[in-house]
């Protein structure tokens, strides 16, 4: 049992380490390609270093984060009471799905010249692009959870003498919150996309204005540094997602 767990703890790490290895071979190595292509992981390496040392790196991270938790926050207080209502009221819900499906499948992206007009360049902005980047799939997910509760759980609700807010408190909630969950996790995943296009163009600060300005000084080992560092946050995200998940299905 020991070695099954070890396996599976040390099996992710493998490719990636095979990936830094070859990756150091044919910059560092055997330099066959140029630093301004693709920075070997000792030049990504000092360039973590610089950014930690002078404190950018840490600054620009907690903007990103700052940002990122903003957006969702508030696409969930207002995703997730609004799906609930047209989840479980289907008129609502014909209602709206038309304007739902027009604006969904707009890129967050394209909303930046009107975040920029509406609110400037700087947190603001970054915040109302990610906003909208979350708040579709989070609602999405509530709806389609109301929508999955079991018939059966709301009948014998109702037998019992339970009124439509304990259905809904009670009932729907319970059974809808796994759904939930699901649409915050990919949510946070637009949330992380939204905010570096986001950064680069409308903000002044973050992990991705910080690549961009990178691009622009022809550092290339500072870009990759901060996307990496994306991808880090990424990772605790979706491993923090599967522990509530874990507890709710358990």
């Amino acid at each position: 049992m020991i070695n099954v767990n070890i396996k599976k703890k040390i099996l992710p790490f493998i490719l990636p380490i095979i990936i830094i290895i070859v990756w150091y071979i044919f910059t560092e190595g055997l330099g066959l390609i140029p630093y301004y292509i693709l920075p070997s992981p000792v030049n990504v390496f000092n360039a973590a270093f610089q950014l930690i040392a002078n404190g950018k790196l840490i600054e620009h991270s907690i903007s990103t984060l700052t940002k990122v938790f903003s957006g969702i926050i508030l696409a969930a207080i207002v995703a997730i009471p609004l799906g609930i209502l047209l989840g479980w009221f289907e008129t609502l819900d014909e209602v709206t799905s038309l304007m739902i499906s027009i604006l969904r499948p707009i890129p967050p992206i394209a909303w930046i010249p009107f975040s920029i007009l509406w609110f400037g360049i700087g947190l603001s902005s970054a915040v109302f692009v990610i906003f909208i980047g979350c708040v579709f799939s989070v609602l999405v997910y509530t709806i389609d959870g109301v929508k999955r509760t079991d018939k059966v759980l709301i009948e014998a609700a109702q037998t019992l003498g339970a009124n439509n807010w304990d259905i809904l408190y009670k009932v729907v909630l319970p059974s809808a919150f796994p759904y939930i969950i699901s649409g915050l996790k990919v949510g946070v995943s637009i949330a992380l996309m939204c905010t570096v296009s986001a950064e680069m163009i409308a903000s002044s600060k973050g992990l991705g204005y910080m690549i961009l300005t990178a691009s622009q000084l022809f550092d290339p080992g500072t870009m990759v540094v901060g996307m990496v560092i994306i991808g880090i946050i990424g990772i605790l995200f979706d491993v923090g997602f599967r522990k509530i998940q874990s507890k709710i299905f358990w």
